[in-house]
């Protein structure tokens, strides 16, 4: 019976140490992503406003004023 409850203690902390390796590496995730979107995000930021500047030119060049029919 000892054997058993020891076998008990060993899956269970096992089972404890995987939920926070994988918190861990969540976290690390984490930090990754948001380093790397405010390393781009003035580029982002510049292609979006160049877009919309593009469109705003086509709705212009069409003569289009954005209302319905």
């Amino acid at each position: 019976m000892d054997i058993l409850a020891q076998e008990l203690r060993r899956l269970k902390s096992r089972r404890g140490q995987g939920i926070v390796e994988y918190l861990m590496m969540m976290a690390v995730v984490v930090g990754v992503v948001l380093v790397i979107g405010k390393m781009f995000k003035p580029q982002v930021s510049g292609i979006f406003n160049s877009i919309m500047s593009q469109i705003a030119n086509a709705a212009q060049t069409v003569g289009g004023t954005g209302g319905g029919m």
